[in-house]
């Protein structure tokens, strides 16, 4: 089977949740010598970007998102050790605070683009799942110091409205620059970025994590 297969089939095993078949291609691919990037970037990535646009267009439901997310946690689960190990020595990039906007459980792509920023070197406080502005405010207060990335995601256009209550909150505690701040979900476009007077937003899971890098430098 050659690489872009394996990587085919990973992609297939997140689409069906597959949760055994998942963490069996996933140490398929890991044995054939496909880094944990590559199978994050090219196999897992793509299947969960199909999962959203499915759930988007009233296809599958949230019960079947669920599944997916176990299969995809299922891969996590051999891959965490091995990003360990390909990240190298990437201390001093910065701490990410991540989390899903309040209103909003949807954390699949939450649950990528925090593991590929870990990856990539960030140090990562994982808020989890519909969590208030307040509780986001008080958590970048307590890193202001450090060198600081916010990453929300929202699935939903409701939950997205909260993301311009976020900015707002930070610029009235005095906290906005000590923090570059980075959103992303379906519904997030650079317009609404530039509105809301973000940072950044970025395509995919392996697209946020070069685009948190630059915002890093």
């Amino acid at each position: 089977m050659s690489n872009q297969e394996m990587l085919d089939t990973l992609r297939d095993t997140v689409v069906t949740q597959n949760i055994n078949g998942c963490a069996e291609a996933t140490q398929a691919a890991l044995d054939a010598g496909l880094t944990a990037v590559e199978i994050i970037n090219d196999g897992l990535s793509p299947g969960m970007k199909i999962v959203g646009d499915k759930f988007e267009a009233a296809e599958i439901y949230l019960p079947q998102i669920m599944m997916s997310a176990k299969a995809m946690n299922a891969a996590m689960e051999l891959l965490l050790p091995v990003l360990e190990q390909e990240k190298g020595n990437t201390d001093g990039v910065g701490l990410a605070i991540t989390y899903v906007q309040e209103g909003d459980i949807h954390d699949i792509g939450h649950r990528l683009v925090t593991t590929m920023l870990e990856a990539n070197g960030f140090k990562i406080v994982d808020m989890g799942v519909d969590v208030p502005n307040e509780k986001v405010a008080e958590e970048v207060a307590k890193n202001k110091d450090k060198k600081l990335l916010l990453v929300g995601s929202a699935l939903m256009t409701t939950s997205m409205l909260g993301q311009k209550d976020t900015v707002s909150m930070l610029v009235e505690e005095g906290l906005r620059d000590s923090v570059k701040i980075m959103f992303g979900g379906a519904p997030v476009s650079d317009a609404w970025i530039a509105e809301i007077g973000a940072d950044a937003t970025a395509e995919n899971a392996a697209d946020a994590a070069r685009v948190a890098l630059s915002l890093m430098e």
